[in-house]
């Protein structure tokens, strides 16, 4: 159950501006994420920003994104994440054999060595935060510099949004599998 209230999105007019901006970028949905960040308008927004510019707008592409955010999701124990990313994961040309495999992924041969890199890489940012050289360097052979960037903002990022969704226990929403293409933070 979740620890404070979710926000009022009528709670005032600069409250209920950014509701609806986040509605217009979310495909017109509100998720209990964003309910719990309009609590504080300024993280609200900056969230926002934050995560479309990390789900839309980066080079990166969505296979390597969505691996990621799935694999931080089951490092830190956060159903929400994981939930609300499967259907994106498979937009993205994940098969539900390699998401399935993802819990013990070292020992699957489901994955390129490209994501077997992204794999270890979510791993170590997750679990150990120093990234021994050895895990960085697998990845330079498949990620420009750019592209470096954006899968560590994207690993950060998605550790960020467990973190905050299991510490105040925000309640997932009921049918995360029909979220529209922009439905998610």
């Amino acid at each position: 159950m979740v620890r404070i209230s979710y926000a009022d999105e009528n709670g005032s007019p600069e409250i209920a501006a950014l509701a609806q901006k986040i509605r217009t970028e979310r495909g017109g949905r509100m998720l209990n994420l964003y309910k719990m960040l309009l609590n504080s308008p300024p993280l609200a927004e900056g969230w926002l920003n934050l995560f479309t510019a990390i789900r839309q707008k980066c080079e990166l592409n969505g296979i390597y994104r969505e691996l990621a955010i799935l694999r931080v999701a089951i490092v830190n124990g956060a159903e929400y994440e994981y939930r609300a990313h499967v259907p994106f994961a498979l937009r993205e040309g994940l098969t539900e054999a390699q998401i399935g495999a993802l819990d013990d992924w070292q020992e699957s041969r489901l994955y390129s060595e490209a994501q077997r890199a992204v794999l270890a890489y979510a791993d170590a940012m997750t679990r150990e935060i120093h990234v021994a050289g050895s895990v960085f360097d697998a990845l330079r052979p498949h990620f420009d510099q750019r592209q470096l960037v954006e899968l560590t903002a994207t690993i950060a990022g998605y550790n960020l949004v467990s973190r905050f969704l299991e510490a105040l226990a925000i309640d997932p929403e009921a049918a995360h599998a029909q979220a529209g293409s922009n439905a998610g933070y």
